[in-house]
């Protein structure tokens, strides 16, 4: 028999705690909890109740992010010699607390060489401490801001959409060239972002070549300086990390061809 009556469940969701009465119906009706007080049972509810709302909320931020591999995660990076990677290093960028700590991460690697999975796990594990992430390509991003630049408004709003997540991460920097409009409005995103909030790069090149590859040379040294004055950098080894994979995968017993 319910514990709670239909009228209980119409004020429950008017309360928004419908979960919590659930769980706590559950947990007083297992016999195995007849020696545990009512008053535990319900506190053990409400945080039941708050992991399931945490959880659903992380798996939001992750969708809405618009990871390209979704599954990546801190736990499952390579870290064979000549990537020049550091597994303590790697578990503080999981860990940390992005409205608070401004410094930008540079990830730098030739072609294949694991940027964009670095960038997701680090961008996931932000997403699991809540934070809100946008994960974009950069002609993605000039392509978005060309079309919302047709809107004045629509155009504002994805530049102060971009200026204030949490964690912003651009893959694929300046692997393309870009036009001085999208290099204008970059400039502002990353103005605005300046000493405020973090921001990811993963590219195939250095800051170097990002002022001569920017259209304009002016807002060229303003961009560049942004972005990696003081930032933390990833710099991988030559290995390429695709190849690797592929010839793991063919290795494998379930491997057919």
């Amino acid at each position: 028999m319910s514990v709670f009556t239909s009228e209980d469940y119409d004020k429950f969701r008017a309360l928004r705690v419908t979960h919590i009465a659930a769980r706590f119906e559950e947990l007083i009706s297992d016999e195995a909890n007849d020696a545990v007080t009512p008053e535990q049972l319900f506190l053990t509810a409400v945080d039941d109740a708050m992991d399931a709302r945490t959880a659903g909320k992380i798996d939001k931020l992750i969708k809405a992010a618009k990871f390209p591999i979704p599954t990546a995660t801190i736990a499952e990076i390579d870290y064979r010699d000549g990537r020049g990677l550091n597994p303590v290093r790697m578990t503080r960028y999981g860990t940390t607390d992005w409205r608070a700590d401004h410094l930008n991460v540079l990830i730098t690697s030739p072609t294949g060489g694991g940027k964009t999975y670095i960038a997701c796990a680090i961008g996931i594990a932000a997403c699991h401490r809540t934070h809100p992430v946008i994960y974009t390509r950069l002609d993605e991003l000039a392509r978005d801001l060309a079309i919302a630049r047709t809107d004045v408004i629509a155009h504002q709003k994805l530049i102060d959409r971009l200026s204030t997540i949490d964690l912003l991460i651009i893959d694929d920097f300046l692997t393309v060239s870009i036009d001085p409009e999208a290099g204008n409005d970059l400039f502002a995103i990353l103005a605005n972002r300046n000493e405020r909030l973090a921001t990811i790069i993963a590219s195939q090149t250095g800051p170097a070549h990002w002022v001569d590859a920017l259209p304009d040379r002016v807002a060229a040294d303003s961009i560049v300086d942004r972005l990696a004055h003081h930032a933390r950098r990833i710099e991988l080894g030559g290995i390429d990390m695709r190849k690797a994979c592929h010839d793991q995968t063919r290795t494998s017993e379930q491997f057919w061809e």
